[in-house]
């Protein structure tokens, strides 16, 4: 299906309707949770519900992303948003950046303008990039979803969006989270179509990191099992609900404009490098728009959807070949506060490792929290092919 131009015109009478479900929530009781032990603090949430329903703007928010071109499309029966803005360059190289969950694909918002016209940002013109940053099945604007999703899906669907909707036999890949996965399928199982594939969580396809050791890790990389095992208590929750019975929690959460800002921003609070400030990573205006994102377009139920269908099989990610796992040239940034880890040994032994970068700082939001690294990183894996 050619790509149909899309523009998001989201109705007053679903604004309102926001409106009045947040000023109508019903608080649960709260105390002794000054430090978010027991998750969500309760004045910090009415805090941030008050904004959302009285100062948040959503028509400005609205405007600034139809400033860039956006469109629709459906490739085997799954309707597919994505932004398209063509690079200013002598010739731009294509990318299709990846988000994942809870991001949206406005988590490259800042990532856009740098990549597609770096002569005005101060870099150089002959590496901009044409980007094509879709939304996930399932997720905002790539709705209604009404088949199975996984990352093998997804890596054949972004192929056939490339290749067969825009025109772009050859291109690189990038992404973070679910991002990062459906990036390594990408150069895993087509690299004949990928000129090079860049993750900022490091996940492959075959490996079981959750059951490395510390032993596989160098001395040097030992802060990474240690924060590995420190996180897994902060993914625990949603990992175990979403992978289960997502469809129990997904009444809820479409109910409840504030029960799904606070599944999100819990996320966005424990996984960002904040120091327990989640304002130092991301703007109440950012976290507000991520949150009327899932919640307008009702995708929260079919955003966790991904999780069933991908860890509830028996074998959610097998091999195809044998050899290295991305053959391409792989590039990883690797932040302080990220979730999984991988040796850089193993890196090496499994993928065409060209670039491979200790972040000084940041979490598992790279594309929100670290968007100059990343750009940085975009442009020297361009250069060095």
């Amino acid at each position: 299906m050619p790509p149909q131009p899309f523009s998001i015109a989201i109705p007053d009478a679903d604004l309102d309707r926001l409106r009045d479900r947040i000023r109508s929530t019903r608080w649960a009781d709260d105390w002794d949770n000054g430090d978010w032990h027991y998750g969500v603090e309760r004045e910090w949430l009415r805090s941030m519900a008050f904004y959302w329903a009285n100062d948040f703007d959503w028509r400005a928010q609205e405007s600034g992303i139809n400033r860039w071109p956006q469109f629709t499309t459906d490739i085997d029966g799954y309707r597919i948003h994505f932004l398209h803005v063509k690079g200013k360059g002598p010739d731009p190289r294509p990318l299709v950046l990846t988000h994942g969950w809870p991001w949206t694909f406005w988590d490259w918002k800042d990532v856009i303008g740098p990549l597609t016209d770096p002569a005005a940002h101060g870099g150089d013109p002959a590496l901009s990039f044409d980007l094509v940053i879709p939304s996930l099945p399932g997720f905002a604007f790539s709705t209604p979803l009404r088949q199975k999703v996984n990352v093998r899906i997804i890596g054949r669907l972004w192929t056939g969006l490339m290749r067969d909707v825009l025109g772009y036999d050859r291109f690189m890949a990038a992404g973070g989270d679910w991002g990062a996965l459906v990036t390594a399928e990408l150069g895993h199982a087509h690299a004949d179509h990928v000129d090079a594939v860049h993750l900022a969580m490091p996940m492959l396809p075959g490996l079981d990191q959750f059951n490395m050791s510390p032993d596989d890790f160098a001395p040097d990389e030992q802060w990474m099992p240690q924060r590995q095992a420190e996180s897994w208590p902060l993914i625990a929750s949603h990992v175990t609900v979403q992978s289960n019975d997502p469809q129990t929690l997904a009444y809820a959460l479409a109910d409840s404009p504030v029960g799904t800002a606070a599944w999100l921003w819990e996320r966005r609070h424990a996984w960002s490098d904040n120091g327990g400030d989640i304002f130092k990573s991301f703007d109440r205006d950012f976290l507000c728009t991520t949150a009327s994102l899932y919640w307008l377009t009702n995708s929260i139920g079919s955003s966790l959807r991904i999780y069933k269908d991908h860890f509830g099989a028996a074998d959610p990610w097998p091999l195809l070949h044998d050899g290295k796992i991305i053959s391409v040239p792989t590039g990883f940034a690797i932040a302080p506060k990220e979730l999984i880890f991988l040796p850089r040994k193993i890196a090496e032994e499994r993928t065409n490792l060209h670039r491979w970068t200790i972040l000084p700082s940041g979490g598992h939001f790279s594309g929100a929290e670290n968007p100059a690294a990343l750009v940085d990183e975009y442009r020297a894996l361009a250069r060095a092919l």
